[in-house]
């Protein structure tokens, strides 16, 4: 009986990940979607060169994201411990106490 339902199993275990792609093949023709910032009303320098930037170059727009976002938070943490070593909190006299 095991080798009755071993075929059966790949079979199904099969339809299941080819299933999917069959449907979406049966939608008819479909296009690459490509997504594209509107420009056109934007007369600011900053905004117009990150919109230019998004347009035409997407990995060097998300090599600048990742930096922003590594400098961002850099900075929140710097005003964070300044603003907590202000009202009394000290976290570097730390006594940590383990069990």
């Amino acid at each position: 009986m095991k080798t009755v339902y071993s075929p059966l199993l790949l079979i199904a275990g099969a339809a299941a990940f080819l299933l999917p792609e069959a449907l979406w093949a049966a939608g008819g023709s479909a296009e690459m979607l490509v997504v594209v910032a509107d420009s056109r009303q934007v007369s600011s320098g900053v905004n117009r060169y990150l919109l230019d930037l998004y347009n035409t170059n997407p990995m060097g727009f998300g090599i600048l994201c990742v930096i922003t976002t590594a400098i961002l938070g850099c900075g929140l943490g710097l005003i964070t411990d300044f603003i907590m070593k202000q009202t009394g909190i000290d976290l570097k006299s730390r006594k940590i106490v383990e069990h």
